[in-house]
Parts: structure tokens; sequence; C-alpha cells
């Protein structure tokens, strides 16, 4: 029997005073893969943010249950030391703070124990090497000066290392070209064989699901899921594309 680790019960989320998510039913089980697609502006990245706990997005009616535990009303902080990771669509650029010295602070949280540095380095060399990423890297204020590419591969590289239970990605294909995009599907790919994680990928294009196996696709559109299929229905949208789901949507 599959184990429930995200359940999302009438989820209505606003944000500036404006309801952005309507109501949203989705449960995610441990080790499944599922998709959220549907045209700009319909909540997609609102679901990542409200999950993350993002104190801009307030969940105002419904509940969120993370590992049999309601996580509605908990701090991001708290969310992510309990398994939640979120990688940006676009990653904030943080001087003063080097790629590595921010992996290591959030690992020796989530761990609850401070890490050697020597195996700290090794471990994250490791993971470099999965995304051709060089050591240097680990040596650069986060984000600052990254191209498109090198910040979706550092946030990628924080997923390795910090191997969450569920990993919410977000547009984490948008922008790059396509060596970047195998190079980042090698790393999404490495993280669901290894740790057996659950993966949450919004996404518009198809392209970083190509080497996943994708156990359920959902649509949403203003806010509302309103379709939800297995990974072939990816392959329905890249042909048709999002304009009959929009059509039911407003037609109800």
């Amino acid at each position: 029997m599959a184990e429930q680790l995200l359940q999302i019960n009438g989820l209505k989320v606003s944000a500036e005073d404006k309801e952005i998510l309507h109501g949203i039913d989705l449960t995610v089980n441990r080790g499944e893969t599922h998709v959220l697609m549907g045209p700009n502006g319909a909540g997609k990245s609102t679901l990542g943010y409200a999950l993350m706990g993002n104190p801009n997005y307030m969940a105002t009616q419904g509940s969120i249950r993370f590992d049999g535990k309601d996580i509605t009303e908990e701090a991001a902080d708290k969310r992510a030391k309990e398994g939640i990771f979120l990688s940006f669509q676009n990653p904030l650029e943080v001087p003063g703070i080097s790629l590595g010295s921010f992996i290591r602070s959030a690992l020796e949280q989530r761990r609850g124990e401070k890490l050697r540095l020597w195996d700290f380095r090794r471990e994250m060399k490791k993971a470099m090497d999965v995304l051709q990423m060089e050591e240097s890297y680990g040596d650069r204020d986060l984000n600052v000066g990254f191209s498109g590419g090198e910040k979706k591969k550092a946030e990628i590289l924080q997923l390795l290392m910090l191997r969450p239970t569920l990993a919410i990605l977000d547009e984490t294909d948008s922008g790059l070209d396509v060596d970047a995009v195998r190079t980042v599907s090698r790393g999404v790919e490495e993280y669901q064989k290894n740790e057996k994680g659950s993966l949450l990928i919004i996404t518009h294009s198809t392209k970083i699901l190509e080497a996943l196996k994708v156990d359920y696709t959902h649509v949403m559109v203003d806010g509302r899921i309103v379709a939800t299929g297995d990974g072939s229905l990816v392959e329905e949208i890249n042909a048709k594309g999002f304009e009959a789901y929009c059509r039911e949507a407003i037609h109800g």
C-alpha cells in the first residue's frame, strides 16, 4: 500500500488580499513524481511557495499535511528541516555568503549536528561531479554573477546535498540550453534514484521530464487543478497545448 507523504485538502491561498488558489486537493505518496503544468499565471508557482511556507502567500482555507503532520501554519525553516525543498524559478543572489557555506549551514540545521569541513567538502565534490561543476563554485558568493544555467545547477547541488523527502522544482529547466538541461536532469535523476524522494515538478516545458518516470500529471488553470492523468498526459499537452483545458475552466 502506498504511503502518503503530502496531503493537500481544499487549499485556498491569497497574496496581497487576492485569492490565487481556489481549493486545491492533491496527494503525493513517497517516491512518486508528480508534474504540475498549466498556462502562465495559473498559480503553479504560488502552490510551490505555499507548500514551502513563504509568508507572502497565506493559506486562508484548507490544510497541508506532510509526513502525517499538519504544517499549514508552520514557518518555512521548520518545513525545510522536516524535509521539504523548493528549487526557485529565479534564485536570489546572496552577496557575502559562499555557496559552500550556505549549503553547509543548511545541512547542519537539517541534521542537527556540526559537520567536519573535510567531510563536507568531500561530499560536496561528489555531488558537483554529477553536475559537472568545478569545485571553485563552492567558494563563490551564492548566485552572484552566476549565469542562468549556473544558478540552476547550484539549486540542484543543494538538492543532492540536502536530500529532502519532498523536492519541489519550479521551472528548473526554464531558459537552459540543451546541455544544461541534460546536466540538471542528471542531478534530478540521481536524487530520485538514490534518495527515493518524492518530486513535484512545476514546468511549462517537458525537457527535464525525459529522463524521469512520471507517475501523475496535473493541469492547473486559474488556480484550480482541472485535470489529472499519468505520464501520457504530458505528451498530450505537448501536442495540443492548454487551450481545451482553459475553455473547459471558463465554461465549467
